[in-house]
């Protein structure tokens, strides 16, 4: 009773916490930023950055994979030190101010500022994203049933920004230049920041989002108080990320990553050895494993902004209806028309008791990914006699993704903070977004793999057609295989998720 009297207390509206609205809005500008500065991001790279050489598809491949990893592994850092420090609030401006001074260096013509601009987005989402998603989930008690629909709104508002930025910034690069494009995205990070500190000062969000100690928050370290040394050190770090993504003939990045993983998986050993019942041991090793299957999605779910955005420049036909970097979009678009059906399909089959359990969805959206690649195979059978193929055959492999997308990433998330300790649930959340920093590894190897070695600027059309579609044939294979492997091991993740859907 107390708990019901102490919900029905707090803001509300349209049925969920106030607080989640500002966030909404703050995540979807957010998103803005960072998916209009990626729609452009591989165009820019292999049309401007490395136009000079013959290997300028290869070398595009490594940075953008190399940039994508670490902008999600930074996740892990900054979710460590707002669980022992900072608190999100202060994670979460810190992260957007970074990120939105990142988009307007981009502006700048210059490749020394191209690679310091990437690097200063990389520190600012580790502080960012991972923050602003447990916030959602911190906004609702155990055990309330709108928690799911909370993050399904929450996830909307990503999809909105995800959207509406590849048709702006896109249209905007092409119109008055590339860095006219990048400068809007900076517009949009700075947006997100207002409406975050708006539904602060008009105290939304309660108690919720504070440093974990004021003491430790304050604590001096070098004669410096803590929450001013982690923004000195985090504008530190930029230079060197720079300069391990400049040096991608040496690929430091990947090599890197292979420590990473290490480390993150001995130090979840450890806490689920040290964990007290071995029902929360078999609930976090479920957390991991779900993380590792998204892995496998999104590893092949982010080619869309590199194998596939070269693939819509150069092989796709799309008769003036957008440009290759506004196709970015097209995965948004998908995502805001399906996310309320699907989510009223899974309400419905819930009251027929039909409801798929997580794995079984898990395992559904990779064959669904598989699917999607396997139709985007078949598209050179309908290629014009100068290696271009139909528009639409690109529209429904998103179309299928996005299914795919929803079928997992949006309960993965809801389900990353369940099954997870309370005491690590921000660190947790940093793991799940180190699975899109291990999928953009997939992401490199394969567009290196498929990597287009031309003196020609403009190479397309027949020359490519034939890479790009067997290509995509191996990765509908792979894809479709572990989505059957998921489904025939289901029965027993179920045991392991215990009474968590």
């Amino acid at each position: 009773m107390s708990k019901t009297i102490l919900t029905k207390q707090k803001p509300q509206m349209f049925g969920h916490p106030k607080g989640l609205f500002y966030l909404f809005f703050a995540e979807l500008w957010e998103r803005f930023s960072f998916y209009g500065m990626r729609a452009l991001l591989t165009l820019y790279m292999v049309q401007e950055i490395f136009k000079a050489i013959v290997e300028r598809d290869a070398a595009t491949a490594v940075v953008y994979a190399s940039y994508g990893s670490l902008v999600y592994a930074s996740t892990v850092i900054g979710g460590q030190i707002s669980d022992k420090i900072l608190g999100m609030r202060s994670s979460i401006f810190l992260g957007g101010i970074l990120m939105a001074l990142g988009h307007f260096v981009l502006a700048i013509e210059n490749n020394i500022a191209f690679f310091l601009a990437l690097a200063l987005i990389v520190v600012g989402n580790g502080f960012f994203k991972p923050n602003i998603s447990t916030f959602v989930g911190a906004l609702y008690e155990d055990g309330d049933v709108r928690k799911d629909s909370g993050f399904t709104i929450f996830y909307m508002g990503i999809n909105i920004g995800g959207f509406v930025a590849p048709l702006l910034c896109g249209w905007l690069a092409a119109t008055y230049g590339w860095h006219y494009g990048f400068g809007l995205a900076g517009l949009g990070m700075l947006t997100g920041l207002i409406f975050f500190w708006s539904g602060i000062k008009k105290n939304v969000f309660g108690d919720r989002g504070l440093p974990p100690s004021k003491e430790v928050y304050e604590k001096k370290v070098i004669g410096i108080p803590q929450k001013t040394l982690i923004p000195i050190l985090a504008f530190l770090c930029a230079p060197l990320i720079a300069y391990l993504l400049s040096s991608w003939q040496q690929n430091y990045v990947s090599f890197i990553f292979k420590f990473i993983g290490f480390g993150v998986l001995a130090y979840i050993v450890y806490i689920i050895v040290n964990l007290k019942t071995n029902e929360a041991r078999k609930k976090l090793f479920m957390a991991v494993l779900i993380t590792f299957f998204m892995t496998l999605f999104w590893g092949f779910h982010e080619l869309s902004g590199s194998v596939i955005t070269l693939f819509a420049s150069r092989n796709v036909d799309l008769g003036g209806i957008m440009n290759a970097s506004q196709t970015n979009a097209l995965n948004s678009m998908f995502i805001i028309i399906l996310a309320i059906p699907i989510s009223l399909l899974w309400a419905y089959l819930a009251k027929k008791n039909l409801n798929p359990r997580t794995p079984y969805k898990f395992g559904l959206g990779l064959v669904l990914a598989g699917l999607s690649f396997y139709i985007l195979s078949t598209s050179g059978a309908s290629a014009d006699a100068n290696g271009m193929v139909p528009f639409l055959y690109l529209f429904i492999m998103y179309f299928i993704i996005s299914i795919g997308e929803l079928f997992m990433s949006p309960v993965g998330l809801s389900k990353i903070t369940d099954l997870s300790p309370k005491n690590i649930v921000a660190f947790m959340m940093g793991v799940w977004f180190l699975s899109s920093a291990y999928a953009f590894q997939i992401v490199g190897f394969i567009s290196e793999q498929l990597a287009v070695e031309s003196t020609d600027a403009n190479v397309g059309g027949l020359d490519t057609l034939t890479i790009y579609t067997e290509g995509f044939l191996l990765i509908a294979k792979y894809a479709l295989g572990a989505g059957l492997a998921v489904i025939a091991f289901s029965p027993l993740m179920k045991k392991l998720m215990g009474k968590i859907h």
